[in-house]
C-alpha cells in the first residue's frame, strides 16, 4: 500500500509543477527537501483524502511538512489501516 500511496504523491507533485526526479524516501516535504510551501501542503493532503479516504486535521500540516516522503507515506497508510479496521467498542452487557 505504501507504494501505491508513494507513486501517487509523486504523480500529484509532478503535476503540481514540482521537480521530483531526485526525490527519494529520505527527501523533506518541507523547506529541507522538496519546500513544499502552507498551500502546496494543503493541495496535496486534499489530494490524498480524495483518494485514499483519509482525514488531515488543518493543525496538521506543519507537521507534514517536516516529515519525509517516507514517513508521509506510511503515515497515510496508517490513516487507511485505521479507517479500515473496525473500531472495537465495549458491548453492552
Amino acid at each position: 500500500m505504501q507504494d501505491r500511496i508513494r507513486e501517487f504523491v509523486l504523480a500529484a507533485l509532478t503535476e503540481m509543477q514540482y521537480d521530483v526526479s531526485e526525490v527519494t524516501g529520505d527527501t523533506d516535504l518541507g523547506p529541507a527537501g522538496l519546500d513544499l510551501e502552507s498551500l502546496a501542503l494543503a493541495d496535496l493532503s486534499v489530494q490524498v483524502e480524495d483518494e485514499f479516504g483519509v482525514k488531515f486535521d488543518l493543525d496538521e500540516m506543519e507537521g507534514t511538512a517536516l516529515m519525509t516522503l517516507d514517513e508521509f507515506t506510511a503515515d497515510v497508510a496508517a490513516r487507511i489501516a485505521a479507517a479500515t479496521t473496525p473500531a472495537t467498542s465495549g458491548s453492552p452487557a
